[in-house]
């Protein structure tokens, strides 16, 4: 079984989080610089037994995009519950300053989220929003707070000990962003009252980092701001449940801290424990002749070849949007069915759970790129599109020991930046020809009945398997079209001998790619 690696994963979600706020520019290499205070650093959500993820998509709207992710866990309803009523009030409140459906580019509300603390003693779920309005993307995080002891779930505020509390730290922080921000920053808007404090959680040392949305505070140009309350100051301020959680985050990164050393005095002496000081020190392993550098292979079908769509009716399922709750169902389906299908996955619920990902593998199914938080990449600047597919394809290689070559633009959006980006990491863009339309079927047999009246030879069939009525079609879809002569293979394999090439927009196995505008 491939070792799964998300230390990795986990560290670049809190520098990716943390990288907007007081700290400067990138370091120079061999320069040791402090730690950035208001980093976060956030919790592996596989040590969370029975977490799963919840998506709400809305991509058939006309003049706008909304793709909304959360978690559940399975033994904290309040949680679930105030999580769902959360985010369905952002979706609610975007849909009445958005009613204009002709604007280009469209609208978008992307919501993502990270676990600030998961421990016996407390659970943090950080929602981060991101709107697009055309003019930029503006950002907001809202950060709650699950005590397991009591079942109970608050808001930031719930970490501190009253309305004294809370005027105090409003105190301590406009105090501290003089210092740091002068006249920068309206310390006149820090205030007790409102939303000012609405996502707060600790660092690894117990200080307790405040963030303030873009704008909210300062010129919009600021992007990411925040604060780090040191711990001394911050502790008489807080809750009895504010200290047990506060005790709980710094203990975690003391006891992470213990189990990293254990393991670099256990790797020994020899190449790998001078390949790990060199990366502490700053040193480029790339720098150095004969480094061994591990690089995992290309996604590919385990099955892949034992079908030629040459002289076969084949055609491609593909899902979008999980893994999710209904993923191990569907999986359970195609297995008994003996019918493989492509896997986009989007990253942030791949990291979450990669064992779906270790069985779809398994089970013969290709694990694709869907970006990492499902904004419309066609948006974005080379530097954030690329981030957003590694990453994820850092995900999916921790999972399954394999990193994708098919990228779906999330909305099918793209541009020409993202189709250079895909050339120089190696993917290729997959579209559709068939959209089953699942997003907004009320039953199963409306999407069974579009699948089978629109598919044919070589078709790309577009599904979520973040639904139940997506789920629950896929038995009739797969007995019809067994029924009409169609195999089911994966993506790549429509294109045979021939294969695909990077940086490609592939909507149908039967097009001709080099022939194809750009959206």
């Amino acid at each position: 079984m491939h070792q799964k690696r998300f230390s990795s994963g986990i560290a670049l979600l809190a520098l990716s989080a943390a990288g907007c706020g007081l700290a400067g520019g990138s370091p120079e290499r061999d320069i040791v610089v402090p730690a950035e205070p208001t980093l976060i650093d956030f919790a592996d959500p596989t040590a969370v037994p029975g977490l799963t993820t919840r998506t709400l998509i809305e991509e058939h709207a006309v003049g706008r995009y909304v793709h909304i992710s959360y978690p559940e866990l399975k033994n904290a309803p309040a949680l679930n519950h105030a999580l769902r009523a959360a985010v369905e009030k952002q979706w609610r409140d975007f849909r009445g300053r958005t009613k204009d459906d002709s604007a280009n580019p469209r609208p978008e509300l992307n919501v993502e989220w990270q676990l600030a603390a998961a421990s016996p003693q407390a659970v943090a779920v950080r929602l981060r929003t991101g709107e697009y309005l055309g003019a930029g993307w503006a950002n907001s995080t809202r950060t709650y707070w699950f005590d397991p002891g009591t079942g109970r779930t608050m808001g930031s505020g719930g970490l501190l000990g009253g309305e004294d509390a809370m005027r105090r730290l409003a105190g301590l922080v406009r105090e501290q962003l003089g210092e740091e921000r002068g006249p920068q920053v309206d310390r006149a808007e820090v205030t007790a009252k409102g939303d000012r404090f609405d996502s707060m959680a600790f660092n690894r040392d117990g200080d307790l980092v405040v963030e303030f949305d873009d704008c909210q505070i300062a010129p919009c140009s600021l992007g990411r701001l925040a604060v780090a309350v040191p711990e001394r100051q911050v502790r008489p301020l807080l809750s009895a449940f504010g200290r047990r959680a506060q005790t709980s985050v710094a203990q975690k990164s003391v006891d992470q801290e213990s189990l990293e050393q254990e393991s670099e005095d256990e790797s020994g002496a020899g190449h790998e424990a001078g390949h790990k000081a060199g990366q502490k020190a700053g040193h480029n392993p790339f720098d150095d002749p004969g480094t061994a550098v591990a690089v995992d292979p290309r996604a590919v079908s385990n099955r892949a070849g034992t079908v030629d769509c040459a002289s076969a009716k084949c055609v491609a399922l593909t899902f979008d949007d999980g893994p999710g709750p209904h993923t191990g169902e569907l999986l359970d389906i195609l297995r008994e069915a003996r019918a493989r299908v492509t896997f986009f996955t989007v990253g942030v619920n791949a990291a979450a759970q990669p064992e779906l990902l270790e069985r779809m593998s398994a089970e013969g199914h290709l694990v694709a790129n869907h970006s990492w938080a499902h904004k419309d990449l066609s948006k974005q600047p080379s530097s954030k599109i690329a981030d957003s597919l590694v990453r994820t394809a850092d995900a999916v290689a921790a999972a399954i020991g394999q990193r994708p070559t098919l990228v779906r633009p999330p909305y099918g959006a793209v541009s020409q930046t993202l189709r250079d980006v895909a050339a120089d990491a190696g993917l290729a863009l997959v579209n559709w020809d068939v959209d089953a339309r699942d997003q907004v079927a009320e039953k199963a047999g409306d999407i069974v009945d579009l699948v089978v009246r629109r598919v044919h030879p070589g078709a790309i069939i577009l599904m979520h398997d973040i639904r139940r009525e997506s789920v629950d079609a896929v038995p009739d879809i797969l007995e019809k079209l067994r029924g009409k002569g169609y195999r089911f293979v994966t993506v790549p394999e429509l294109y045979g001998s021939a294969g695909m090439q990077a940086g490609r927009l592939y909507r149908s196995g039967i097009e001709l790619p080099g022939k194809q505008p750009l959206t």
